[in-house]
């Protein structure tokens, strides 16, 4: 936990710390961008899913019957679009039996609300282990909106992965959603005041995607 944020968890894994290096860096081009993106939620993905429930299951090695542990429930990506899509790749190559929700919001230029315009769930959102995923978690508020989404479609055991958080977003998040642990490779000091993340790394989407 950091800051007393008590929902928060950042991963400070060495291998973590030195690809995020290459991701502040304005000089790293989309490809590599994308690579080390997908790299860092490999990694995180082992402490993300740690808690999950087992059950035993009867294997035939070549000497001998034994026990051994898997994973039987069911786990659902959900990334908020477009940049949380790039990290799912990274993520699906440790569980490729994962299934993948989509989620995508804008923000209404008058009230500034978000707004859905895209939402595709599986049909056993209640069942499943849920991790949405943003690379950013700036002010909060299209965060907080997808779990709200999530949530009325059932979704409840949920957590909530990003790359980068600022206090703001954490601060949104544990007011607005106390039961959703947020997971994070940093936790940055603070928003500009166009709530870009600072010291970040500018707009992942757009690096991601090679739109700057």
């Amino acid at each position: 936990m950091s800051r007393n944020f008590s929902t928060l968890n950042v991963i400070n894994h060495p291998l973590i710390k030195h690809k995020m290096a290459k991701l502040r860096d304005k000089a790293t081009n989309t490809f590599e961008f994308r690579t080390r993106l997908n790299e860092i939620a490999s990694l995180m993905v082992y402490e993300i899913t740690r808690d999950l429930p087992t059950e035993k299951l009867e294997v035939q090695t070549p000497l001998e019957s034994t026990y051994c542990e898997i994973v039987k429930k069911a786990i659902t990506l959900v990334p908020i679009l477009r940049a949380g899509l790039g990290m799912v790749e990274g993520i699906l190559q440790l569980i490729p039996n994962a299934r993948v929700g989509h989620i995508g919001l804008y923000r209404d230029e008058e009230t500034l609300e978000p707004i859905e315009y895209y939402k595709k769930f599986p049909t056993d959102m209640p069942e499943s282990r849920i991790i949405v995923i943003d690379p950013m978690l700036a002010t909060g508020g299209s965060a907080s909106a997808a779990l709200d989404f999530i949530k009325k479609s059932g979704g409840r055991d949920i957590s909530f992965v990003c790359l980068v958080a600022a206090p703001e977003g954490v601060k949104r998040l544990l007011q607005d959603h106390p039961d959703i642990p947020i997971y994070t490779a940093a936790f940055d000091r603070e928003l500009n005041d166009t709530a870009y993340i600072l010291p970040g790394l500018g707009d992942a989407g757009d690096r991601i995607y090679g739109t700057e």
